[in-house]
């Protein structure tokens, strides 16, 4: 179970403290755009970074093992259980097994200091798939287990195997399906990381717009200060190559929307 959050800040399990504004790497390659956004995220304060087996063939955790490591107070998430290039779904424990080991090659790591199931294989028991990460956090290859676009029923099944940190689901203004999924992770104290965070319908922008001129930000920033304020747990994890958009989206840490505008937000 996660230790209280703060404002800026939030607990992985017992051990993991990350500022709540973390970075996306699904479009990260191995070329030097690439590579200077993970540097420049890094030295804006961005200490939370996640990754998976299938991001860009490979390439995104390879890039972030030689650009990063080793790594300074920096945390890595990854994710086994979907295949690329097709992106089709495979949690068997042979698929994980592979998939667990070329991370650590690639990332330059020992242990994953937090890995995900990337999502719910229908083909075989869900009990498989976490009790073999189960037994891969036993062998100190992952320090914490996550799981990715599940519903409660499916987080309460896995913590009967295997304590669960964090959950990693589609949420955005557009994408509001796992709201129960929030509050029962606000309960548990599990970290909600919500992918696609700044995605949005066109047509509800002209309310984005009012607001970026009150609080002097831009759609971004406002977007994830939202986010931020619905819950405490929230940690949102854009991806940008943009080192402009990078810098603005930490600072989105420093924007406290009234309730009033939050509500407004919260309606569209």
């Amino acid at each position: 179970m996660s230790k209280s959050p703060t404002a800026t800040h939030v607990s992985i399990g017992e051990e993991l403290v990350v500022n709540r504004i973390g970075l996306g790497t699904n479009r990260i390659y191995k070329d030097e755009k690439s590579k200077m956004a993970l540097k420049k995220a890094v030295e804006y304060g961005i200490n939370f970074i996640d990754t998976a087996s299938a991001y860009s063939k490979g390439e995104s955790e390879e890039e972030i093992g030689q650009t990063l490591a080793p790594y300074s107070d920096v945390v890595i998430a990854s994710k086994g259980g979907m295949v690329a290039p097709d992106f089709h779904i495979d949690a068997s424990p042979e698929t994980l097994a592979k998939q667990l080991d070329a991370s650590l090659k690639k990332l330059k790591l020992q242990t994953i200091p937090l890995y995900f199931l990337h999502r719910v294989d229908e083909k075989i028991p869900f009990k498989e798939s976490v009790l073999f990460l189960k037994e891969m956090q036993k062998k100190g290859k992952i320090k914490y287990i996550g799981l990715s676009q599940v519903s409660i029923e499916q987080i309460e099944e896995a913590k009967k195997y295997a304590d669960i940190v964090a959950v990693e689901n589609e949420y955005n203004f557009s994408a509001r399906m796992y709201e129960d999924v929030i509050n029962y992770c606000e309960k548990e104290q599990i970290v909600f990381m919500p992918f696609f965070p700044l995605h949005f319908d066109e047509s509800r922008y002209h309310i984005l717009q009012n607001l970026q001129e009150k609080y002097h930000a831009t759609s971004a920033q406002i977007t994830l200060a939202w986010l931020l304020k619905r819950s405490p747990v929230m940690l949102p994890i854009p991806g940008s190559l943009s080192v402009s958009h990078l810098k603005e989206n930490v600072e989105s840490l420093n924007i406290e929307l009234s309730e009033e505008d939050f509500k407004k937000l919260s309606d569209i």
